[in-house]
């Protein structure tokens, strides 16, 4: 079975008059000195449900079925969940055989797992890492949109509940989150052999990543997410034997405004790179090249078409 390499990178989402990432209070979600960022959940999540209309098995995701106690629709536990995707899950299912299912699902597969379910105590840390991603720009306004709903608001007291109710919609106007990723296969040496028919992290897994990584934001075209999109990928592969370990990509990386277009400039990350060449297998550079340049200094490569 031919396996990946170890491999740093970078993926960048757009949003226009777009909530990436909202709060609970519905702003988008911001540090304590109001740096907007995006968590790696919500660039993670796109990925999930691009593999699942794909028919690729995903466990982590929401599923709804009926109680039949109730008859109301609920989501699934993640027992449920479980048993909905690999068939019954009870204290006599050896752990070998678990651990086989959940490798087999391409979630998991990437990012890893934590399941506690009949006995079983599983912590998968997934060889995919993605950190939290950074909005690079910065001029970015929060806009608030007030919403009219064609249905009066009933729990209303007094004369407000005659009226149609109001909502909010919060936008950001322009932003653009950056965020840094690893993948590690060595993540997964320890299960090899423990696992049915498990032998370590796939050049078909990484591949689904990368196209996942690529596409998906802007495939998952929600209320809330529509007007976000996937604007640039990096891929830098090291080679088999190599010892470089790279910090945060992100923080190399600056989105500036060039007349109507975007402008990543990856020019010191470029910097940052050139010594290590020679521990370099490959690097791969997406953009969307219609709405967006790229500055990628000495990088050596070329840009091709994110989608």
């Amino acid at each position: 079975m031919k396996k990946t390499n170890r491999v740093y990178g970078i993926i960048a989402v757009g949003a226009y008059m777009a909530n990436f990432n909202a709060d609970l209070s519905g702003y988008p979600k911001a540090t304590t000195d109001n740096t907007i960022f995006g968590s790696d959940k919500a660039v993670k999540y796109p990925m999930k449900r691009m593999w699942q209309l794909q028919g690729l098995p995903v466990l982590y995701i929401k599923s709804m079925q009926n109680n039949k106690d109730n008859d109301k629709i609920q989501p699934r536990d993640l027992n449920e969940r479980y048993t909905h995707l690999f068939g019954t899950l009870d204290e006599k299912t050896s752990s070998g055989e678990v651990l086989g299912n959940l490798f087999s699902a391409i979630d998991v597969m990437n990012f890893g797992a934590t399941f506690a379910e009949k006995k079983q105590n599983i912590s998968i840390t997934g060889a995919v890492q993605i950190n939290q991603g950074f909005n690079h720009f910065e001029h970015t306004n929060i806009v608030t949109q007030d919403i009219l709903s064609p249905f009066r608001n009933s729990n209303e007291k007094s004369e407000g509940k005659l009226a149609s109710s109001m909502g909010t919609k919060i936008v950001t106007d322009e932003a653009h989150y950056v965020y840094s990723f690893s993948v590690n296969p060595g993540n997964y040496a320890d299960f090899i052999g423990l696992a049915d028919g498990f032998e370590g992290y796939t050049v078909e897994a990484y591949e689904n990543f990368k196209w996942a990584a690529r596409v998906a934001t802007t495939a998952f075209n929600t209320n809330s997410k529509s007007g976000c999109e996937n604007e640039l990928a990096l891929f830098i592969e090291l080679k088999e034997d190599s010892r470089l370990f790279l910090a945060n990509l992100d923080r190399y990386i600056a989105v500036k405004k060039k007349e109507d277009r975007v402008l990543y400039d990856l020019s010191r990350l470029a910097e940052m790179i050139t010594p290590h060449l020679g521990e370099i297998q490959s690097i791969d550079l997406y953009s969307n090249m219609v709405a967006s340049e790229v500055d990628y200094g000495s990088l050596p490569c070329s840009i091709q078409s994110i989608y």
